[in-house]
């Protein structure tokens, strides 16, 4: 196993990193100073937990540290960094793993995937049976239906949970409502009606579109595919069917795409990597692109940044494929999971179970972090509100992910998905080399999927 981690290591710690959210580390040892009977029985151990910092900053996890500990007796010693991967890896490649790592998929480096693939990821099934420390509650009677019956966190499709899902949030198309209602421009619920915006905005020197980085097509592309097919087309294509790029659905989603890059700020593919990521988002905050695919934490992560006069954030759902179709809106979560390698991984799975308590919920949501918990989205205001109120405004939800498949060199999703649409701005491909891409890429894909 150290060799396996060593490798999928070294080929992670090579990528220079940055997640979305400020700079800075820090490390600290969340000590007891009221622990309960139960906990006074284990206020020896020390787990040690590492946390991706993003745009909800560290404190939450400090506090949320702070509080296990006094629930339970159990010291926490906390690792937070946006690079994360950088922090944690030299430790890892020794063998010495923390017991906890709060660390998403879909991320530049592949860490977490690469320790799926590598059967690296403990089994926490039995979390879901545990009791939340300090209440009289399963984690499973917590969590919100469907958030632990996904290959977000069932990556190998037996049966059991290995990822625990974490801060959720609904991913779409986020604008300037204040620059549609100033033109008097209607938010399109069709891809047809897209199209005819793009023109309108182009004839006054606005981009239709821009992205982040090609890393925020995973939530995008998982419900375009939902608009184009249904949930029967998402499942055979992200399990690689044979002959699925070559269906009408396919077709569809790859055309769209492809069409919308024609309307994408130009500037944008220089732009997008995870270091001048912001800059493009600074194209919808500055009226030179209206729509961009994100989540909820965009409002936080550009809280201080300049904008035009009179902005408002909107968000909306993907555009339906045909007028009477459905529109999606993809529910994008964070992972939370235990190395096999963890020395003290029984703590480190009540550690786990304490995440969906009352308190540490609280903790999060202050910092805008929501909790995928029963009845979490009743007790939000302001733009978190708008947001999380989209699947009551007519929008599904569209949740899950391509699923695992064994280390394949240089194949990877985002690179054969999603990496391309820079290129499809810049025009440097055709619409069909990226789909013979994919096609050769998902071939390799279906023959190392992990069942």
């Amino acid at each position: 196993m150290k060799k396996v981690i060593s490798l999928a290591l070294a080929a992670s710690m090579a990528l220079s990193l940055a997640a979305c959210g400020g700079a800075g580390s820090s490390s600290a040892a969340a000590d007891s100073t009221a622990a309960t009977g139960e906990g006074a029985a284990a206020e020896a151990t020390t787990i040690k937990v590492a946390a991706i910092e993003t745009a909800y900053g560290t404190e939450m996890w400090q506090k949320v540290a702070d509080a296990f500990t006094e629930q339970t007796g159990i010291n926490v010693e906390l690792t937070t960094d946006k690079n994360l991967e950088d922090v944690i890896g030299p430790s890892m490649q020794g063998g010495d793993y923390p017991d906890v790592i709060h660390l998403a998929t879909g991320r530049e480096a592949a860490l977490t995937e690469q320790f799926i693939k590598g059967n690296l990821i403990a089994d926490i099934t039995d979390v879901l049976s545990m009791n939340v420390p300090g209440e009289d509650v399963k984690v499973s009677d917590k969590i919100a239906g469907g958030f632990t019956e996904t290959s977000l966190t069932n990556p190998y499709n037996d049966g059991k949970t290995y990822l625990a899902p974490m801060f959720y949030s609904p991913c779409g198309l986020f604008y300037n409502a204040g620059l549609l209602k100033e033109k008097g421009w209607e938010v399109p619920t069709t891809w047809d009606e897209m199209w005819e915006l793009g023109d309108k905005a182009a004839a006054e020197g606005i981009s239709l579109f821009t992205y982040p980085t090609t890393g925020y097509f995973d939530a995008f592309f998982y419900a375009l595919m939902y608009s184009a097919g249904g949930p029967e087309f998402f499942e055979k294509a992200t399990h690689y069917e044979e002959g699925i790029w070559d269906t009408p659905e396919a077709q569809t989603c790859f055309d769209i795409v492809t069409k919308l890059a024609q309307y994408t700020n130009p500037i944008t593919p220089a732009q997008a990597n995870d270091q001048d990521f912001t800059q493009n988002q600074q194209l919808v905050l500055d009226n030179k692109a209206i729509f961009m695919p994100n989540g909820t934490w965009i409002v936080g992560e550009m809280a201080e940044a300049p904008r035009a006069d009179g902005f408002e954030w909107g968000m909306t759902a993907l555009p339906a494929v045909t007028a009477d179709g459905d529109r999606y809106s993809y529910t994008w979560f964070e992972q939370c999971w235990i190395p096999s390698g963890a020395e003290h991984q029984d703590a480190a799975k009540q550690f786990i179970a304490f995440l969906y308590s009352d308190t540490a919920c609280q903790i999060f949501a202050e910092s805008g972090a929501i909790q995928p918990v029963l009845g979490i989205a009743d007790t939000l205001e302001g733009d978190n509100k708008l947001f999380y109120s989209i699947y009551d405004n007519g929008a599904k939800a569209a949740m899950g992910n391509f699923a695992a498949f064994t280390a394949i060199p240089g194949v990877e999703v985002r690179t054969a998905f999603f990496d391309p649409v820079n290129s499809l701005v810049s025009g440097s491909i055709t619409e069909q080399q990226w789909i013979d891409g994919v096609k050769s890429a998902s071939d390799q894909m279906r023959a190392n999927i992990i069942q």
